[in-house]
């Protein structure tokens, strides 16, 4: 679990269009993430 002011660990996903990005790609830069389930999912 992260603590408030924590850097996030590196990873990286895979976009709308199936590109790989990564976490690094943004360094030095705000980013908010937004998480939701697929379509026609329960979630």
């Amino acid at each position: 679990m992260l603590e408030v002011g924590q850097s996030a660990p590196g990873f990286q996903l895979a976009d709308d269009q199936n590109n790989t990005i990564n976490l690094t790609d943004f360094r030095g830069h705000p980013l908010v993430f937004y998480f939701f389930p697929r379509a026609d999912t329960p979630g």
